[in-house]
């Protein structure tokens, strides 16, 4: 893969044109500007990091996790411009530090712009739904695959392309550079054997309704396609760096987290944080009375350590990033890779198994699974002009923002999406409050 093509300015969806006035606003500045100012970006504000419908204001939302790794993100990308153009001088007036660190930043801060209501249990439920339902017997493979394994990073390209919409325009028109840097999993949902291996093929990023998309996104940055006949691509070597930011935060914030909402006590925690800290930073660390400055301490020498560790990952193994030969997590080739995946070894077994967390994923599957019924059905009913439950189908679609669609122009995949995207869109607070009205449990 070539830097030019990789850093490509043009705007998916529409021709380069070159018509910024303001030349110190780069290109990848408007993305940053256009995802922060975006309705699903703010929405994140009440979607759930790990305890689902805190009421504690210190524990991390979707939000604040993306601002944090975006923060990462981007000391990243400045930091690997730093070592490609050590590596090849030639590169100079191609990679610059500035550029490659708001493009990461970009990326990170859209990284979880799909996920649905109440975290990974969201995407667990929307799945389940749908293994269950009817709905995807009538779907070809590919289109019943988006759906039975539904992902977040995949409705996340949508959401960026297609949901945000203005007309004639597709979505926030994001240039393909940073688009590139999001795809994390560059594959559609229904690959060949041959084309599962590697991290970039752990998932799936985008679906068949935007596989027209990615492959005109894919072509312009000079992907590398994996042989087979299906769509996978080899990742755009900046998204190795948005994955390493969302792994570091992840890991050493969740477990932040547990010990504020009392999972875990100060000792377990303060014993992942010494191995990456010299002895003088610990030994002053240790000196801070109040536990909870303590904790912040470590953790902020932690991160640092990490993000060191992962650039030094990045450039040891930057041919392989440019060549498609190297398909693993920067943060498993870094020297203490053990101690690293201790944090989450550590939040599985305590933070994420914690009672209020279980309660309320127990709750996201009974309100997701109620809400895509309902609003499936009422989609359905309104396409094909069924006389039975019109009322209520016209009562449902008036809570839509699609009302004023013509559904009889969609096919059954295009109407199924619309639903999906409604839902998945939603946050935890207004999920369950649609539910219980939905259901007449509550009312306004």
């Amino acid at each position: 893969m070539d830097w030019v093509r990789l850093l490509s300015t043009k705007r998916l969806g529409r021709p380069a044109n070159g018509d910024n006035a303001l030349p110190l606003r780069t290109e990848f500045t408007r993305d940053y500007d256009r995802i922060i100012f975006s309705s699903a970006f703010r929405r994140m504000q009440d979607k759930t990091q790990v305890f689902p419908l805190a009421k504690s204001d210190y524990v991390r939302t979707r939000l604040t996790h993306s601002l944090e790794v975006a923060s990462v993100g981007r000391s990243l990308g400045m930091l690997a411009a730093d070592a490609i153009v050590q590596i090849d001088p030639a590169l100079k007036n191609v990679v610059n530090p500035y550029d490659l660190g708001i493009i990461v930043a970009t990326a990170c801060l859209a990284h979880d712009i799909g996920n649905p209501p109440f975290g990974h249990a969201g995407e667990s439920a929307i799945q389940e739904w749908f293994e269950t339902s009817d709905i995807v017997t009538e779907l070809s493979e590919t289109e019943r695959r988006d759906l039975i394994k539904f992902e977040g990073n995949a409705q996340g390209f949508r959401t960026l392309c297609k949901q945000l919409y203005v007309p004639k325009r597709v979505g926030l028109e994001l240039t393909c550079a940073t688009l590139g840097a999001f795809a994390k999993y560059p594959r559609a949902s229904a690959v060949e054997d041959v084309q599962k291996t590697g991290i970039s093929a752990k998932k799936f990023g985008f679906m068949q309704s935007e596989s027209e998309l990615f492959r005109e996104l894919a072509d312009e940055l000079g992907l590398v396609r994996k042989p087979g006949a299906t769509d996978a691509w080899h990742r755009h070597p900046l998204a190795f760096l948005v994955e390493a930011a969302d792994d570091i935060c992840y890991h050493v914030m969740d477990v932040e987290d547990g010990y504020k909402a009392g999972c875990l006590s100060f000792d377990e925690i303060a014993e992942l944080y010494r191995p990456w800290l010299p002895e003088k930073r610990w030994e002053y660390g240790r000196q801070i009375e109040d536990l909870g400055r303590r904790v912040e301490f470590f953790r902020a020498l932690t991160v640092n350590a990490m993000v060191e560790a992962v650039v030094q990952a990045f450039k040891e193994n930057y041919n392989g990033l440019l060549d498609g030969t190297f398909d693993k997590e920067l943060t498993a080739c870094i020297p203490l890779s053990r101690e690293f995946s201790a944090f989450k070894d550590l939040a599985k077994l305590k933070v994420y198994t914690a009672r209020p967390v279980v309660e309320i994923e127990a709750c996201g599957f009974e309100v997701i699974a109620g809400l895509l019924e309902s609003f499936c059905n009422a989609i359905d009913i309104k396409a094909n002009n069924l006389e039975k439950g019109q009322a209520k189908a016209r009562t449902l679609l008036g809570l839509m923002p699609e009302i004023n669609r013509d559904f009889t122009e969609l096919t059954y995949y295009e109407r199924t999406l619309l639903a999906t995207d409604f839902v998945s869109g939603m946050t935890d607070s207004f999920a369950v409050e649609l539910y219980q009205r939905v259901r007449g449990i509550s009312l306004p």
